[in-house]
């Protein structure tokens, strides 16, 4: 019996199908037959991307890049 290989998806394609996702333009039905991927994965990016947000306005990612230089 063969292993599949998990799907990996580029930090750029995750951010462009959350961006869609957060739009609400569509939904998320919609967007998973576009990508070719879960809904679920799409929400789970989505939420991703918006706790990422409230980092970077909190300043947060701004030290967490400082902190890597050092």
């Amino acid at each position: 019996m063969s292993k599949t290989k998990r799907k990996r998806y580029s930090a750029e394609f995750k951010a462009k199908v959350a961006l869609e996702a957060i739009k609400g333009e569509v939904t998320l039905s919609e967007l998973a037959s576009r990508f070719g991927i879960h809904p679920t994965m799409i929400a789970q990016w989505k939420r991703q991307a918006a706790q990422g947000m409230v980092d970077v306005f909190s300043g947060k990612a701004g030290r967490h890049e400082i902190d890597q230089e050092a």
